[in-house]
């Protein structure tokens, strides 16, 4: 029995401004309409003998992560661990072992698999897979390496002894993102290999690892799984902040990959691509004679050698070379190509602002649908709604601000303190603040509203909520659910 284990807590910022703190790389949609999260959940789903897929990720991203998985069509069990914050990829993976192991026993082997990598083709992805699986049952980590192409900085490095014949060999040490000389001699070498990040074990295996390497970090995620609530259903499991907060935020490879004896490396049959920077997501469009690589509305005059992602109007590029530009309705993105590793230190500046640029889009995703802000200053706030169909926003109030809604499409069902309503096409209310007021769509057809806010005070932080159907609003209970 093999679990998929995906991993998709990252928020990419090397990725700005397509890549939000709270609409991170995985959510990222490529030329053709799928995210990287939904194509690591369709390989993982084509894996043999998968029974379930078990995703670790933060507790904001889990609707938009179930909704991404529903998009996918796959029929396989989805499972969820929902952090609270990120604590690295030790306490991550442990975490999911613990669970997996709760389930299904010491001798299930589970599949980590990172939700930001491009893979193909996938049928070679399976069958590599079925061989580390083979590995990995008599007692082995295995680790997926990757042939190195180029001299690359920004990945690491594994480098191994004889490879056997079914493609296995013995890691003999980790190398983490040398220089460009050192990379160049790995290359040379024909022994070093990149890490995919992916790996495969027994669950057994796993748990006596931390027993050995990292025991407190072993006792400290088997406390927060036991005091950790199961919510919606039997299959997502919300981790209880404080204990986890406990856990070590360290990585695998640093707590026990590079201390256990028993790794080795599948070089991968499959080509694989970490989409961790905007070079690397212009290796995937197709250039021109002069080396331009577009998307978009992009017109290019006597310039070579740019990669150019457009949105929603006409971007020119005259007398350029050797330049990222990606632009979004509210941030634009110009850097050289060699600083492509450096726009997180853009983000970085934004978040030491406060600045929204670095954690929100124009458009934001919630569990009912999106809000795109239209308009706004100091004192008011102008924002296109749109509620899926069945969708239920809060029972909330606002301290600092009035609100009016008109309809523009579909049918809204209104709680305004104690009265209940419907606002229906071409027709609007006003909802004062310190009222408790809910939003809903009873219709079959999306409800698309625009709201106008208005007060001394229109940040996105004034809300009470007072009851919600998504579980934003924390209940009080006697014992957790194990």
């Amino acid at each position: 029995m093999i679990i998929p284990v995906i991993l998709s807590g990252g928020t990419g910022s090397r990725l700005w401004p397509v890549s939000r703190e709270c609409h991170p790389k995985p959510f990222i949609k490529l030329a053709d309409g799928q995210t990287l999260l939904a194509k690591a959940f369709g390989r993982a789903a084509c894996v043999s003998d998968v029974s379930e897929i078990l995703t670790v990720t933060n507790r904001d991203y889990y609707f938009e992560t179930r909704d991404e998985y529903r998009r996918a069509g796959h029929t396989v069990e989805c499972r969820y661990l929902l952090e609270p914050d990120s604590r690295n990829t030790a306490a991550a993976f442990i975490l999911a072992v613990i669970d997996v192991a709760a389930r299904h026993g010491p001798d299930a082997v589970v599949l980590m698999l990172p939700a930001d990598h491009l893979i193909s083709p996938a049928e070679q992805f399976v069958q590599d897979v079925a061989t580390a699986a083979k590995a990995a049952s008599q007692g082995q980590f295995v680790l997926f390496g990757i042939q190195p192409a180029s001299a690359e900085t920004g990945y690491g490095y594994m480098e191994c002894g004889v490879t056997s014949e079914s493609g296995v060999a013995e890691v003999l040490a980790f190398k983490e993102k040398p220089t460009a000389q050192t990379a160049a001699g790995y290359v040379a070498s024909g022994c070093h290999f990149w890490n995919a990040g992916m790996v495969c074990v027994r669950v057994g295996v796993a748990l006596a690892a931390f027993e050995e390497h990292m025991p407190s970090l072993l006792a400290s995620a088997q406390a927060c799984w036991h005091a950790s609530l199961v919510m919606h259903d039997s299959g997502v499991r919300e981790l209880e902040a404080s204990s986890f907060a406990a856990c070590e935020a360290v990585s695998l490879d640093y707590a026990i990959l590079e201390k256990a004896s028993n790794v080795c490396m599948l070089v991968a049959n499959f080509h694989w691509s970490d989409i961790g920077s905007w070079e690397s997501m212009a290796k995937l469009s197709t250039p021109d004679g002069h080396d331009n690589r577009t998307e978009g509305d992009v017109v290019m005059v006597q310039s070579e050698h740019c990669y150019v992602r457009g949105s929603d109007r006409v971007i020119a590029m005259v007398g350029t070379h050797d330049l990222i530009v990606i632009d979004t309705p509210d941030a634009l993105l110009v850097a050289h190509r060699d600083k492509a590793q450096q726009v997180r230190q853009a983000v970085a500046e934004l978040k030491s602002r406060n600045h929204d640029a670095a954690k929100v889009h124009r458009t934001v995703a919630r569990p009912w649908g999106t809000y795109t802000i239209l308009d706004q200053n100091a004192r008011y706030k102008i924002k296109r709604i749109e509620v899926n169909c069945g969708g239920f926003l809060s029972l909330q109030m606002h301290h600092h601000r009035s609100e009016h809604w008109v309809v523009v499409s579909g049918m809204a069902r209104v709680t305004s303190e104690d009265r209940v309503f419907f606002v229906r096409t071409n027709e609007s209310t006003y909802i004062p603040a310190g009222h408790r007021h809910r939003l809903e769509n009873p219709g079959k057809i999306p409800l698309v509203m625009i709201e106008v806010q208005s007060g001394e005070y229109v940040g996105e932080d004034d809300i009470v909520r007072f009851d919600d159907i998504y579980g934003r609003v924390p209940k009080p209970v006697a014992s957790a659910v194990v």
